[in-house]
């Protein structure tokens, strides 16, 4: 640690000082988070790949690191890298551990270690099998990067006071001892808004914060819309570009999308967090900014109910309808920060508020707006997780957005959402508040369908081992997979989820893969569960990384930069220029082409140094 705290000084030092401001920065309070450097015009030139403007695609985002030259980035500048990826080279050594015979016994048994830290359910863990209660039936858990029994907190640098959950790294599984892979889905993607602001920010994100799937699922792979049932699966499959024998799989859910006219109504009460904790520019100011967003995206006969929490919990707009967005907007431009934080109480009153505007077959949610920086008050922990669930058996469920640094919880803001069987965002910028609530406010906020499970059974003839890539902490016994008392994920109207495999083949030429199973249960209380099974097919197989889709590429490169943010045993041979070169050659939209930039920028801060080295600074 002592060798940590100053190579980040030096790292914010040297961001502070390089570049000249962009003219074109907008000075909003809603738009900007404590900018900790600079960008100068002529390196967001060269970050450009095809016109994108400054390093987060928005001059409003938080801090943006600055320290590459103009020949750094010249020399960057995808000279032949292509080629590498689809040479004729040695590949590099793929890795050779798998599970162990302990691992498939606990997956079989459904047994789990804690997640939780010592002294509370949201402290920073590392380790084998770290687990923690984020509301999804029990599994293997996976085999990290330690061989300690007991979890233990994991510390941030000086002055922070951030919190986050290692849930270890899957390892790979013999298809002869254990056939079956079954997790739930998730269609979060707060982890990824994270990782940009730290990595804009010219630091690496904690590995602790990094979750794979919330990277994967960042991006729009534009996959076809179901015609009649709720989703449509998508599968494709091709050789591994960096790990020679090796294939990954995808699996692709696309729910159905609704109009802004055929959705259902909506009614959501808003919990604000205006402790005094919320006082910087990039939390409640960007907060109200969000909230704003909303409601200019809802329909007149939608509602809108306004609670806030912090030394007192209060009462600041009933149930409301969107016809009347004046009174709205007023309300929500009257919230100021000041106080502690108790937070279960501000919960009790929002589901007071909510319930006054229940109404059956319409989505009813709360919405917490909060840094997660919360003291439980006097209910405990795990009465408050029991009340959520109960409430989003009833058919209110609850979202989390987070905002700020420095002080952020993750693991609590996600296992609020987890159990309210709703989404979890991260806001950086008022770009990503538009994103979320504007853009996407359809899958951000309508449930398509709720406990939505994917079993996939690997076909023992065609596939000798298999690792799924991301989801460690949404992993179910195999034997839970119809037992529908045991929680699961949310899809959104015209949200899209995708899970990768890699595997090793047994026999390259059967024609079935494996058999690809969903399970799911329509919004609302007492939904009846439904079934839908796929083949994943031999032809699915691209004969190499060029000819493979479009969106299949991307999702890997996504992925594998996820897998060497956190560290990853699996991704030590990966090189970040080759993966980027990859993004550009298939980027099509702006966060395509964030992506790219990102990876470079990962690798100048020391992404890609060897596991052993991470592991010695960041001890």
């Amino acid at each position: 640690m002592a060798q940590l705290i100053p190579t980040l000084a030096l790292l914010s030092l040297a961001g502070c000082l390089s570049g000249k401001q962009e003219d074109a920065l907008d000075q909003d309070s809603h738009e900007t988070a404590s900018q900790l450097s600079t960008t100068s015009a002529k390196d967001a030139e060269q970050w450009a790949f095809e016109g994108e403007s400054s390093p987060s695609g928005d001059p409003a985002t938080t801090s943006q690191a600055s320290t590459t030259s103009t020949k750094d980035a010249e020399a960057w500048a995808f000279e032949g890298k292509s080629e590498s990826l689809d040479s004729e080279d040695e590949a590099p050594e793929a890795p050779t551990w798998s599970s162990t015979p302990e691992a498939v016994k606990a997956k079989r048994s459904g047994k789990r270690a804690s997640r939780r830290a010592p002294g509370g359910p949201t402290g920073i863990v590392r380790g084998p099998g770290v687990a923690g209660n984020a509301g999804y039936g029990s599994g293997s858990g996976g085999y990290g990067r330690s061989k300690m029994q007991r979890p233990v907190p994991v510390l941030l640098p000086e002055r922070s006071t951030e919190e986050y959950t290692d849930h270890g790294v899957n390892p790979f599984t013999m298809v002869k001892k254990d056939a079956l892979s079954t997790f739930s889905i998730d269609v979060d993607t707060a982890s990824y808004t994270i990782a940009r602001r730290k990595i804009d920010g010219g630091t690496l994100p904690p590995w602790e914060s990094v979750r794979v799937e919330e990277f994967v699922n960042y991006l729009d792979y534009n996959y076809a819309s179901p015609e009649s049932q709720p989703f449509q699966v998508h599968m494709a499959a091709m050789p591994d570009p960096f790990r020679k024998g090796h294939h990954i799989m995808r699996v692709g859910v696309q729910a159905k999308r609704f109009s802004t006219e055929e959705r259902p109504a909506v009614h959501l009460t808003f919990l604000a967090d205006v402790s005094g904790s919320m006082s910087s520019p990039d939390k409640l100011p960007l907060a109200k900014q969000a909230m704003h967003t909303m409601v200019d995206n809802l329909r007149e006969d939608d509602t809108i109910a306004l609670v806030t929490y912090a030394g007192r919990v209060a009462e600041i707009l009933p149930p409301t309808s969107v016809g009347h967005s004046r009174t709205i907007h007023q309300a929500i431009d009257s919230l100021n920060s000041g106080g502690s934080t108790a937070m279960s109480s501000g919960i009790d009153l929002a589901y007071k508020m909510a319930m006054k505007s229940f109404e059956e077959g319409a989505e009813n949610r709360v919405v917490i707006l909060s840094d997660g920086d919360a003291n439980v008050g006097r209910t405990s922990w795990d009465a408050m997780l029991s009340q959520i669930k109960g409430y989003a058996d009833k058919g209110v469920t609850l979202s989390t957005i987070g905002f700020g640094m420095g002080n952020y919880r993750d693991t609590l803001m996600e296992q609020l959402a987890n159990k309210g069987d709703g989404n979890n965002f991260y806001i950086d910028s008022r770009k990503e508040a538009d994103r979320v609530f504007s853009k996407k406010i359809g899958s951000s906020m309508i449930t398509v369908a709720r406990d939505v499970k994917i079993q996939v059974e690997f076909n023992k003839d065609a596939v000798s081992s298999y690792r799924l890539i991301g989801y460690e902490n949404r992993d179910i016994a195999d034997r839970d997979f119809r037992n529908d008392r045991v929680d699961a994920g949310e899809v959104g109207s015209g949200h899209s989820v995708t899970a990768l495999y890699e595997v090793i083949l047994a026999d390259e030429g059967e024609e079935e893969l494996a058999t690809v199973r969903l399970r799911y249960e329509k919004p609302g209380a007492d939904g009846k569960a439904k079934e839908l099974s796929f083949p994943f097919k031999g032809s699915t197989m691209a004969k190499g990384m060029a000819s493979a889709e479009r969106s299949l590429r991307l999702a890997y490169a996504s992925a594998t930069f996820a897998e060497v943010l956190r560290q990853s045993p699996h991704a030590t041979e990966v090189d970040l220029s080759d993966l980027a070169v990859m993004v550009k050659d298939s980027a099509k939209t702006q966060e395509d082409r964030e992506l790219a930039r990102l990876m470079f920028t990962a690798k100048r801060l020391g992404a890609t140094d060897g596991q052993t080295t991470w592991t010695a600074k960041r001890d």
